[in-house]
């Protein structure tokens, strides 16, 4: 069997930028196991698997080591897909996770992809020693999400200095750590690290500005927000916090199309 697969570049305007991610658009859905080992040969962050049923796409997201709950970069990467050549008189898709339910994604003219996602519910906890020690500094108050920890430190300074122990990370009982601060040109800025599903830091991660947007509007008081990860190939997005949905925004670039026998 052949089955087509893209590569995009996500939360970027230019190949080799952003956050790349896998997709395949699926006629019915391949087996678990099946799904991981392409995500595991990819060797990507996310690789993404979506099938059509009832006007919507289901979606599924695989990191080369897990399946996860809910992944941003790859739903804007096969939003990409399915507008340029799959949808393309659409300016609106709907997806549908059994994990995470219904996502949206919306085109503008201008080449950004908004993404209609559930808010993360996040609570204040007392800083973890072990957690500290993993990152490698203390910060200024530690939350928790429903699947990441978030670490808010005084600037972006520290956040750009920050070499975490990625064998402790790898030890602690969630999907990630995210770690932000207020941004010297945007709202805020953030990094993402994830070794326990395979990923040491993500470039870009969508699902994470789910609970970053949430606590940095109640701190600047303000619902839209520009916002920068500041991995190696970086990313830019804009959030619009709404309560109980969070709108997150970004540009996707083609960097591959190809086939692959399973």
């Amino acid at each position: 069997m052949r089955q087509k697969i893209y590569q995009i570049d996500a939360f970027t305007n230019q190949t080799f930028g952003g956050n790349p991610a896998a997709v395949c658009i699926l006629d019915s859905w391949l087996s678990p196991e099946l799904m991981q080992k392409i995500a595991q040969e990819n060797n990507l962050a996310e690789t993404a698997f979506a099938v059509k049923k009832d006007g919507l796409y289901e979606i599924r997201w695989f990191t080369p080591e897990v399946e996860v709950d809910l992944c941003g970069h790859a739903t804007l990467a096969t939003a990409f897909v399915l507008f340029h050549f799959y949808e393309l008189e659409k300016d609106t898709v709907q997806f549908y996770s059994s994990r995470s339910g219904h996502l949206t994604v919306a085109k503008a003219d201008n080449g950004w992809l908004t993404m209609d996602f559930p808010t993360d519910n996040l609570v204040a906890i007392q800083n973890i020693e072990e957690l500290d020690t993993a990152i490698g500094q203390t910060p200024i108050k530690t939350l928790k999400g429903k699947t990441d920890y978030m670490m808010v430190y005084s600037s972006q300074k520290e956040i750009e200095a920050i070499e975490p122990n990625h064998h402790l990370l790898a030890q602690l009982d969630v999907r990630g750590v995210i770690v932000t601060a207020l941004g010297d040109e945007v709202d805020f800025v953030s990094r993402f690290f994830a070794p326990a599903c395979g990923i040491p830091e993500d470039p870009v991660t969508g699902s994470a500005h789910t609970s970053l947007s949430p606590y940095w509007s109640e701190v600047l008081d303000k619902t839209k927000m520009t916002a920068k990860q500041l991995s190696k190939r970086g990313g830019d997005l804009v959030c619009e916090y709404l309560g109980e949905r969070v709108k997150i925004s970004g540009k996707a670039v083609l960097y591959l199309t190809g086939e692959i026998d399973i």
